[in-house]
């Protein structure tokens, strides 16, 4: 009987460990993410880092409001003060924590961002938009859960001294802030600047059935020359009609259909909580991510001339290009929404981009907004007079495998024989974040390729990203790499 109750406390601190991912919570839910589990978070959350005010915000997943209850709860009864904003997309949940006044503590907001409707999980944010990761003050909430006897292999001292007073005795369910919606509307609007007279534009919206159709209609308001085809705005924790992932080409066929169908200048796409956004053109074509980085980079320089512009490892040559030409300088960043949003404050770039379709604004204290960039998008399309096809066409200049996850055994093993083989014939040579190789410069050179590897923050794969001067050399090297990856 010992034994079994041992092993049940253990298969617990399994669980509560690997629920803490590099960048947030996440997990199946209610299994083992349940009111218990967010209960327990509330009572951590309190004992790590001590916050006195703390925004809770939440998604239209299914087991959210359980969660946010619960949560809520503990944390006031622990003497918190707690607002709640209630259903929100993770924009609108970190652009209410930077125009807060006064400033919360903390924000927490209960999603899966785009993992299929079985997972839940929270985002825990610093008053001043800053994310907590592992490393930058989640594992020390993730080691002060109750019944937890996890060990922390990286604790670090970034957070142990922000919060230093002690709670508010005031107790209470949280308040409900009605006008959340409004202001982030508002806000986003008020910054995108857009000119008066904007044409009438036919667009195509896949809100996937995530927040995004909680966010954009207040939005769409606003902006009546946006003439909206509306997909899946349905708020529905089960996404019955696709993944809400943008990423992923497959989940885009019913978008592409639609704007081919109607007409529209481009289609736009959100994951589940709308802080990604991906793209089409009127012809049905997918802009891919790192291009779209090269693309915002070159309109934010235009504000702000000689800008640094971050992006990550897998991108294009073609964002380095880009931001050469338009006279802002590039630096590599590791991938990740924490890793990105900290090296943007700590170097002031005004922009960052993820080949995964994350646009983080340095004028939006760094966070993501599918809604901005949505705009930001069809104001250039207005004033450029070019379809989205051209600007593609224009970043399209070389042969880019995309994405290619490798299931492996051992990811270091797998790292260190790619190593060993290709980085004696390398030109260039990047180890910020797995590692990236460069082979002869593309300006000059008719057979030059570059290719990305690195393992996954969450998962047992290795990740391939490879681009070449042509389509040939390409195939021809994704086979050599693939080949060596599982052997």
């Amino acid at each position: 009987m010992v034994n079994n109750m041992s092993n049940v406390k253990l298969s617990m601190n399994q669980a509560i460990f690997s629920a803490f991912k590099a960048y947030d919570i996440r997990s199946t839910s209610p299994d083992p993410l349940d009111a218990g589990f967010a209960g327990s978070l509330g009572v951590a959350i309190v004992k790590a880092l001590a916050p006195r005010r703390v925004m809770v915000g939440r998604d239209m997943r299914l087991t959210s409001p359980l969660l946010e209850d619960a949560l809520v709860t503990t944390l006031s009864a622990q003497g918190v003060e707690v607002v709640r904003i209630g259903l929100c997309s993770t924009p609108m949940f970190n652009v209410l924590l930077g125009l807060a006044d006064p400033k919360f503590d903390l924000g927490v907001m209960v999603t899966a961002s785009h993992n299929p409707g079985k997972y839940n999980g929270f985002k825990l944010t610093r008053g001043d938009c800053l994310p907590l990761g592992l490393g930058s003050g989640l594992e020390l909430v993730r080691d002060s859960m109750p019944e937890s006897s996890v060990a922390s292999d990286a604790t670090s001292p970034l957070l142990k001294e922000t919060f230093k007073q002690p709670p508010l005795a005031k107790g209470g369910r949280g308040d409900f802030d009605p006008t959340a919606l409004d202001r982030y509307v508002d806000h986003i609007f008020s910054l995108a600047k857009l000119p008066a007279n904007m044409p009438d534009m036919k667009i195509v919206i896949d809100a996937g059935n995530g927040m995004a159709g909680q966010v954009l209609p207040k939005l769409l308001e606003r902006c009546p020359w946006i003439k909206a085809e509306k997909l899946y705005f349905e708020l529905d924790g089960n996404f019955p009609n696709h993944e809400a992932n943008p990423l992923k080409e497959e989940t885009l066929e019913a978008l592409k259909s639609k704007v081919k169908d109607t007409g529209a200048v481009c289609g736009i796409a959100f994951d589940g909580d709308a802080d990604r956004v991906g793209f089409v053109d009127e012809n049905g074509e997918q802009f891919r991510g790192d291009l779209l980085t090269a693309l915002f980079a070159a309109i934010e320089l235009r504000n702000k001339p000689g800008g640094l512009v971050l992006s990550d490892t897998r991108a294009s040559w073609t964002v380095a290009q880009s931001v050469e030409k338009a006279g802002g300088k590039l630096e590599w960043c590791k991938v990740g929404h924490a890793n990105i949003k900290l090296m943007m404050r700590a170097t002031g770039a005004i922009f960052g981009g993820e080949l995964s379709m994350h646009y983080y604004f340095g004028n939006l204290w760094n966070v993501e907004s599918g809604d901005y960039a949505m705009l930001v998008l069809l104001k250039e399309l207005a004033a450029s007079g070019k379809k989205l096809s051209e600007m593609r066409n224009e970043l399209m200049q070389y042969h880019h495998s995309g994405e290619i996850n490798f299931e492996v055994k051992d990811t270091k093993s797998v790292l260190q024989r790619v190593k060993d083989r290709y980085v004696p014939l390398a030109t260039s040579v990047t180890e910020l974040d797995g590692i990236r190789c460069e082979f002869g410069d593309p300006k000059n050179d008719p057979q030059a390729w570059w290719f990305s590897v690195r393992t996954s923050n969450t998962e047992p794969l290795v990740r391939l990203n490879l681009e070449a001067t042509t389509d040939e050399l390409m195939n021809a090297k994704i086979k050599e790499l693939s080949d060596l990856i599982k052997l």
